[in-house]
C-alpha cells in the first residue's frame, strides 16, 4: 500500500489525514497548497481530510516576491 507524493512514492497510513502527512514529510513551509488526485483540499479541511490508498498527492509550495 502507497501514495505518491510530489513524484515520490511513500508509504500510505490508514487514516492518515492531510495534516500529519505534511508533519510526517516535515513539510514545515506555512503556505502550501495540497491536491489529492488533482482536487484541491481546502487548508481548513487539512485537519480532517484523510487520504486514500493508491492516490497521487501534490504538494505545492506558495512564495511571494517581487
Amino acid at each position: 500500500m502507497s501514495i505518491e507524493v510530489n513524484g515520490k512514492k511513500v508509504e500510505w497510513v490508514k487514516n492518515e489525514t492531510v495534516e500529519k502527512l505534511l508533519k510526517r514529510m516535515k513539510y514545515t513551509f506555512p503556505l502550501v497548497v495540497v491536491k489529492i488526485n488533482d482536487k484541491v483540499v481546502p487548508r481548513k479541511d487539512f485537519s480532517y481530510v484523510k487520504i486514500p490508498d493508491k492516490s497521487t498527492v501534490a504538494v505545492i509550495h506558495m512564495i511571494s516576491g517581487g
